[in-house]
């Protein structure tokens, strides 16, 4: 089974999810501009990039007691050609560092939705019913990290308030931080 899930967010950046599950943990990525090679959209309403994700995820089932055991693949992609930046509205190297930061932000959000999934899976046992649970878990974490979406762009005003990207910057080292296994690239 194969399912894609969709989020994004505007102003700076959006990350559109799928998922795969594997039981070893991706490594978490640094964003450069090298990262957006789409072409900037002409009416963005003042959207200076936007970041394309995808949580790919797979899964087989096998028959184990009285339940089922899922064999997750979850993978998070970064779609290089979905993904833009408008360099001809950046003109400071100051400034794309920030716009950088801003829509690092939104990859980390699709990386912790994707580490999430791939901890709540990997720990639950499914019933005969285990297409529909295994739904309702992606669709429970992938609205959790909707709104996380949300909340990001709205407290930072899509990184023009400095102070509030700055505590959102410092969210994302804490939670890294304390992730299972290796997050650096």
């Amino acid at each position: 089974m194969k399912r894609n899930i969709v989020k994004g967010i505007g102003l700076t950046a959006m990350c559109f999810f799928a998922v795969i599950t594997s039981a070893s943990a991706q490594s978490f990525h640094q964003l450069t501009a090298n990262d957006f090679w789409g072409t900037p959209r002409a009416n963005a309403g003042g959207v200076v990039a936007y970041t394309n994700c995808t949580i790919d995820y797979r899964y087989q089932a096998r028959r184990e007691g009285g339940g089922y055991r899922l064999n997750f693949n979850i993978r998070l992609i970064l779609n290089n050609n979905k993904s833009w930046l408008d360099r001809s509205r950046v003109s400071t190297p100051q400034q794309m560092t920030e716009i950088l930061k801003h829509e690092q932000g939104h990859y980390t959000i699709a990386f912790l939705e994707q580490q999430e999934l791939l901890r709540i899976v990997s720990r639950t046992r499914f019933s005969n019913n285990y297409n529909y649970e295994a739904m309702s878990i992606f669709n429970r974490i992938d609205a959790k990290y909707k709104q996380l979406n949300a909340d990001y762009d709205e407290d930072t005003v899509h990184m023009t308030d400095r102070k509030q990207q700055h505590s959102w910057d410092m969210y994302f080292q804490q939670k890294l931080r304390f992730l299972p296994g290796d997050t650096e690239s």
